[in-house]
């Protein structure tokens, strides 16, 4: 239903801000509908956990408990794109970041589809 392009990430050293995008597109002939869009993120060999998320019409925000402080989601709906805004950088945030619709606002994967390819983060100490 719909796709979802992530962009922004790279190579930081720890202490610096990234701005990551997600950029969502409807698929030809298909109805472009998004109730929230949510960031989650997977380092390697481990479990992918959420971030954040926000409501499309709204824009109401909702955070995972240990990022609520550094991390900011915001979403400018003219443009049809969803940031997570990073600050404070740790070596521990270091892993693929990606982006996904649902139908309802959640930190569970289950309840989230149309996933992006996602976007390498990797904060030096």
């Amino acid at each position: 239903q719909v796709q979802l392009v992530e962009s922004g990430g790279g190579l930081v050293q720890a202490g610096d801000s990234l701005r990551l995008s997600c950029a969502a597109a409807k698929a030809a002939g298909r109805t472009f509908s998004i109730y929230a869009v949510g960031w989650f993120r997977q380092a390697p060999g481990k479990e992918r956990e959420f971030v954040a998320a926000i409501t499309w019409i709204a824009g109401t925000t909702y955070y995972a408990d240990s990022m609520k402080d550094r991390f900011t989601i915001s979403r400018n709906n003219a443009k049809n794109t969803v940031y997570l805004q990073m600050n404070t950088l740790k070596p521990e945030d270091t892993a693929v970041y990606y982006c996904a619709r649902a139908r309802v606002q959640s930190p569970r994967r289950e309840d989230y589809d149309s996933w992006g390819q996602g976007t390498q983060v990797t904060v030096s100490s």
